[in-house]
């Protein structure tokens, strides 16, 4: 290295320049580091301080709390000749609290560093173990990163501390100790053994340089030791309730209508300014006012199955909220006025006003019998009609025949099922994903174990898929009238491998020339491939339900 870098390495200027640094809330702030190497040796821990040791700890600048503190701990004292032990929660540490723990088995198991349960359990923080990430799921589902745990390194997002300190009554102290070492001695730099200081409000340090006297090649070394604090916010800015100030509700404007002009009429969705049967609001538009939105408004609810559901008459996130609405129409989703208020947080109401339409025709029939007439109804989508459909034929297969026909999607395919729709869109890519997905739950799924059972021996080994092992055994039944299903779930599985799993040629041209790609939109063309798909499902139930697929 040259003598100006082990200059400003022994400067500690870097370290320096980022004490002096304001973290914003946004960040992920290094609380727990370990690093050697040939030059350096760079350590960071840290620890929650009483506000009534504030003051001592910014006045000192070694460390409040050391690696392995923080753990039950009892001390021993006598009263009277007589011995009384006491308990500790976090050791004898007069009132410092752990943030990160040293967990050392004394080289019987690996040591690692865990953050406290306290925080975690705080946050009600979720632990992704794939990644070592923890992630805050806020009242509308969205996620936030709030800790990183690598090996040598823990991150730890500012705005989650000082919420948490705040409920403390603490400070966070953020202890350093960098040692940089040169090969150059102090003579050749011009320092001589020196130390500095630095004592305030938001950090205290203490510079020193110094001679190794050769000690592994090395001569001069600098070391700045100390700690930085972290503030708490105010209590009513902790999130937590009972502590915090209440939140203003916010409600978006959605159109509700035209006026004579063409212009859209738009209202709030604040349900304490909507009309009601009961008097409230008169003049204002009723709380079961119909707001229509494009049908892609659910897309980012799709292709999050994990996160979300939408479901029949109804979008739910998770146990958060859900929202009722009328999905039943080919090109628009509704939903009442109120309930958009009322169900919706704020950023989802956003989303949805991204895609408001102004008002086409009414809400549909099956929507409104159920929620008006209160009338049990049947949907008639056909992506409805599939999942009714196929959640019947798992239940009577499993219970007429002792197994199931389809077997049971696992974790990392359910979400083809949760997912599958008439697309809202003429995009190939949405079209091919379903395609896929829909084989996958048709095809993939067949139960060729049990169904070989219907196949003579013989013929077990030369019957090649799925498809043709359901043909073999509804014919070995006799069963009658399964030739248009299984025609149809072999077009269904040549359209996935000639124009999904490979390149799209002639072959795919020929197939989607049978399915009528070139002359509809695929939303039309994956309408009427549920609509056959759902017909399967319902031909194999009623099969099995009458007990037609039997050994005889």
């Amino acid at each position: 290295m040259s003598r100006e870098s082990d200059i400003k390495r022994l400067a500690q200027a870097e370290a320096l320049e980022n004490l002096s640094r304001k973290i914003p809330n946004s960040e992920l702030v290094t609380v727990y580091w370990s690093e050697t190497t040939e030059t350096h040796r760079h350590g960071i821990y840290c620890a929650l301080i009483p506000e009534s040791n504030l003051e001592q700890s910014r006045q000192d600048f070694s460390w409040d709390f050391s690696h392995g503190d923080g753990l039950p701990g009892a001390s021993i004292h006598w009263v009277d000749d007589k011995e009384i032990a006491t308990y500790y929660r976090y050791g004898h540490t007069r009132g410092v609290e752990p943030l990160i723990i040293d967990r050392i088995f004394n080289g019987m198991r690996p040591d690692y560093q865990e953050i406290s349960e306290e925080f975690r359990h705080f946050h009600r923080l979720y632990h992704e173990q794939r990644d070592n990430k923890f992630y805050k799921i806020d009242d509308g589902g969205t996620e936030h990163l709030v800790a990183i745990i690598e090996p040598d390194r823990i991150q730890i997002r500012v705005k989650e501390i000082r919420q948490f300190l705040a409920i403390k009554e603490m400070h966070l102290a953020i202890f350093f100790d960098y040692v940089e070492y040169s090969r150059l001695g102090l003579d050749e730099f011009e320092l001589a053994e020196r130390i500095n200081e630095r004592n305030g409000d938001s950090e205290c340090w203490c510079l020193s340089y110094g001679d190794s006297h050769g000690m592994c090649g090395f001569h001069a070394f600098s070391r700045l030791c100390g700690k930085r604090f972290i503030a708490p916010v105010p209590k009513e800015k902790s999130g937590m309730w009972g502590f915090a100030e209440k939140e203003q509700d916010q409600y978006a404007d959605f159109i509700i209508g035209s006026d004579d002009n063409g212009d859209g009429i738009i209202h709030t969705s604040d349900p304490a300014k909507l009309a009601n049967n009961f008097g409230a609001n008169k003049g204002a538009p009723n709380y079961l006012t119909a707001v229509h939105f494009r049908k892609s408004v659910l897309d980012k609810y799709y292709n999050l199955p994990g996160k979300f559901s939408v479901e029949d008459s109804y979008l739910r996130c998770g146990s958060l909220w859900g929202l009722q609405m009328d999905n039943h129409h080919g090109d628009k989703v509704c939903a009442w006025l109120g309930d958009l208020g009322r169900d919706l947080p704020y950023e989802e109401q956003l989303h949805w006003r991204s895609h408001n339409i102004e008002p086409v025709g009414e809400v549909s029939d099956v929507y409104f019998k159920r929620q008006i007439m209160a009338v049990a109804t049947d949907s008639e989508q056909p992506e409805h009609i599939f999942k009714s459909e196929y959640s019947d034929l798992l239940r009577t297969s499993s219970s007429a025949l002792g197994w199931r026909i389809l077997l049971p999607l696992t974790e990392g395919d359910k979400h083809h099922l949760k997912s599958l729709r008439i697309p809202a869109s003429d995009e190939q890519c949405d079209f091919d994903g379903l395609t896929l997905a829909l084989t996958k739950i048709l095809v993939d799924s067949l139960n060729e174990k049990q169904l070989n059972k219907f196949i003579p021996n013989e013929d077990r080994g030369v019957i090649k898929g799925s498809i043709s092992r359901l043909e073999k055994a509804l014919d070995e039944c006799g069963v009658t009238g399964y030739q248009e299903h299984v025609g149809f779930l072999r077009k269904l599985q040549n359209l996935r491998s000639t124009g999904v799993a490979h390149r799209k040629g002639s072959k795919y041209e020929k197939i989607a020339e049978e399915f009528g790609i070139e002359n509809k939109n695929l939303s039309a063309v994956f309408e009427e491939i549920l609509v056959k798909a759902a017909a399967v499902l319902r031909f194999l139930k009623e099969t099995i339900s009458m007990g037609d697929l039997s050994h005889g």
